[in-house]
């Protein structure tokens, strides 16, 4: 078993140092820090798929009937059945036993499903069958009504019958020539979509080329679609035409557009003896329809009594034979044998548990738990609460932390939310972040056993995290004198008064400081001056920088603190010391130029003497010399940054490779011996992994980590103006919404 390590006393202090206006926060996360550096537990037998492990047909039928239970909670929620939440009580059954259950409750519900779908397809099509005899009964009445008129009208004024058939009107030819033959028009009656009906008339106009007479009425009532089983709007239509070809075209056009047609006699007489038989036969329907649904309900209530307690015992099986699957058999292929990591604090646990299984088992045998000597790297195990649960997740999302690594998770309980401060520093808008925290901790019971939606399950949870981003934003806010935008003369009087008592607008008339600098943050009297935006844009930016040096300056000593602790003196002689050498020398004098122009009040232009420093080392600073010896010593640290670069990049590959070369010189003339003698023989030892020493491969990683630290240094330290930016755009929209809106709505 393996010792877990934390972090040494002296990363704390260094966090002190850091960041020692938030003491407080980093007090309450020191408690925690002893849980971040357990192991996790591994999955077992993972070399082999799951088809090749033991007990895959019992896992098989265990999922088969989860599958089962699933349907028939999908059928009992669908039919609106109220399933009993405790279990009818009944004796306790076997797996084998359930199984045969299940399939016949399954069995009884599919034929029973199948049935109630063929009688409702048929009660739909009846129903629409009936509306269709109702509306197209209705619209052939008033066609004929129609057609008798017109031949009572032709018969007065003496009709010309040798006029051409193709010149009058299709209904008029059509009732003359029904009432002779079987030549005259015809007609095609059914049901459609009401939202297709304008799309289906134009495409029968468009086929028919306009010999046709489309007819429709509302359907009246929503129709339960006998193909998708929905209510929907319907619209009976009568189509009226000539010909077999304009009929086959017209019943081709109704199947793709899917409207049902139904056949509607002429006569009245007939139309009545069709509608009362329809109607016979949907009221027999009916109550069929309503006996099979009582009888399915009585079958999914009986199911519904005992699926909580059956859907407990097929996880509790599934879990087993999971876990069994995970072991392998001794030689003598009577117990099981299963490996794996565990934390430490948990041993007594896993005993006991072992134990009291042993004890509810009757076995006659008892468990043995071994621990193991091993070579493999134990794998990364993080112990957390609901407080730093989240932000653990923060920082695993960009990686997680090897074995015994130091946990930047820690750290990140206090940057993470500063940070996000900084850039919305309003403790006016904090207040309100903060009330939306709280509500969300106070109801943490409640909505944890609810289901949400996913931004709120997103901001639920991270409440810990909108917490402290609450709290750091009313911090900063204060710093910043911001309350929506608005400053407040809370921590006394503005150092600056106008030139002359009786001026009135101090804004254009000028200030002069009178009596000592502001207690606390920005002076009020910046807010709304001439040279607001100058002085708060200085101020960010080079905040943001020197909050990003000293971030920067940390992760470099955690990689000391993780090399030191490893014994690992290589990465702290060719990797912690050039890298803090290269930061320092180019962004850390940065920080220190910016903090001795804010102590001595200097104009010097930082810009010029940052891009002077690479283009003329040795030129005159005039007036941008900020110290004696300014010049000599920026010569220096420009030469100790361009030797840092070689000294991160090569001397650790060639060191390592004479390394490999000493301690596997005489590899091939070894005494020979056993595989339990000699551990070069094990196939996955260590010395078997030194032998896959590649010193290219090595010099490749090494050039790429030292390019992306020095490309890295100089991007990241850009990024941090980001910080500068958000918060002057945060501060501007407050600005411009509370005076372009608020007062202008207040008059």
């Amino acid at each position: 078993m393996w010792y877990c390590g934390t972090i040494t006393g002296w990363g704390y202090r260094l966090l002190s140092i850091f960041l020692s206006l938030f003491l407080f926060v980093l007090a309450a996360t020191m408690g925690f820090a002893d849980f971040f550096y357990y192991l996790y537990l591994l999955q077992l037998n993972e070399d082999k798929s799951p088809f090749q492990r033991i007990f895959v047909n019992q896992v098989k039928r265990c999922a088969e009937m989860a599958r089962k239970l699933r349907f028939f909670s999908d059928q009992i929620n669908k039919a609106g059945v109220r399933s009993s939440v405790r279990p009818a009580l009944e004796p306790d059954i076997d797996l084998e036993e359930l199984e045969a259950r299940l399939g016949e409750h399954e069995h009884e519900l599919l034929e029973m499903n199948t049935n109630s779908d063929k009688l409702q397809q048929t009660y739909n099509e009846l129903l629409e069958f009936k509306l269709v005899l109702t509306k197209a009964g209705g619209i052939l009445a008033s066609s004929h009504n129609h057609a008798t008129s017109a031949e009572r009208e032709l018969d007065e004024n003496v009709y010309d019958r040798e006029v051409d058939e193709g010149n009058a009107y299709l209904l008029e030819q059509g009732v003359h020539q029904g009432s002779s033959g079987n030549s005259g028009v015809r007609f095609v009656s059914g049901i459609i979509l009401k939202s297709k009906a304008l799309a289906f008339e134009r495409m029968l106009f468009r086929a028919t080329r306009g010999n046709m007479l489309f007819n429709q009425a509302p359907a009246g009532e929503p129709v339960t679609d006998p193909i998708s089983g929905e209510e929907v709007e319907k619209t009976v239509f009568v189509v009226f035409f000539s010909g077999e070809q304009a009929k086959a075209k017209i019943l081709k056009i109704c199947d793709s557009f899917g409207a049902s047609c139904y056949p509607v006699p002429e006569e009245m007489i007939k139309q009545r003896q069709i509608f009362n038989e329809v109607s016979a036969r949907l009221s027999d329907l009916e109550v069929t329809l309503d006996a099979g649904i009582q009888h399915r309900n009585k079958a999914l209530e009986t199911v519904g009594s005992q699926l909580w307690r059956w859907t407990i015992m097929v996880k509790k099986e599934k879990a087993v034979y999971d876990t069994l699957n995970m072991l392998n058999f001794d030689v003598t292929k009577k117990c099981l044998v299963g490996e794996g990591w565990c934390p430490i604090f948990a041993k007594s646990q896993i005993k006991d548990c072992l134990q009291r299984a042993t004890f509810h088992s009757n076995s006659q045998v008892g468990i043995i738990f071994h621990e193991m000597d091993t070579l493999e790297s134990p794998p990364t195990y993080f112990r957390t609460d609901k407080f730093t649960n989240a932000f653990q997740e923060i920082v695993d999302a960009y990686g997680v932390a090897r074995y015994q690594e130091a946990n930047p998770a820690v750290y990140s309980v206090v940057t993470f939310p500063f940070l996000f401060a900084v850039m919305f520093g309003d403790w006016g808008h904090g207040i309100c972040l903060l009330l939306g925290a709280l509500v969300l901790i106070l109801c943490e019971k409640k909505l944890s056993s609810q289901k949400l939606g996913s931004f709120m399950e997103m901001a639920f949870g991270g409440r810990y995290v909108i917490l402290l981003m609450a709290i750091f934003s009313i911090y900063c806010g204060l710093i910043y004198n911001e309350f929506f935008s608005v400053p407040f003369h809370i921590f006394g009087k503005s150092a600056y008064e106008c030139r002359e008592k009786s001026c009135s607008d101090a804004h254009t008339a000028g200030l002069i400081k009178v009596r000592d600098p502001y207690p606390f943050g920005v002076d009020p009297s910046w807010r709304g001056s001439r040279s607001e935006l100058p002085f708060l844009n200085s101020l960010k930016m080079k905040m943001s920088i020197l909050m990003g040096v000293a971030q920067m300056n940390l992760g470099i000593v955690l990689s000391y603190f993780d090399a030191r602790f490893h014994g690992n003196a290589l990465d702290i002689r060719y990797q912690f010391i050039p890298q803090m050498i290269f930061l320092n020398s180019l962004f850390g004098y940065l920080a220190l130029l910016i903090l001795i122009k804010w102590c001595t009040g200097s104009q010097a232009d930082l810009y010029h003497v940052m891009i002077y420093m690479f283009l003329d080392p040795a030129g005159d600073l005039g007036e941008n010399q900020l110290f004696w010896g300014q010049k000599e010593l920026q010569i220096l640290l420009l030469l100790m940054a361009l030797v840092a670069v070689p000294w991160m990049l090569f001397p650790k590959p060639f060191i390592l490779k004479k390394l490999h070369k000493e301690r596997f010189q005489g590899h091939t003339y070894r005494f020979l011996g056993t595989s339990e003698m000699d551990p070069d023989s094990e196939p996955d030892s260590a010395r078997a992994r030194h032998d896959d020493f590649n010193f290219g491969e090595v010099f490749v990683h090494q050039m790429i980590h030292s390019i992306e630290f020095v490309l890295g240094a100089v991007s990241n330290t850009a990024s941090y103006l980001r910080l500068w930016a958000l918060s002057l755009a945060h501060s501007e929209l407050s600005t411009v919404f509370y005076e372009k809106l608020l007062l202008l709505a207040w008059g």
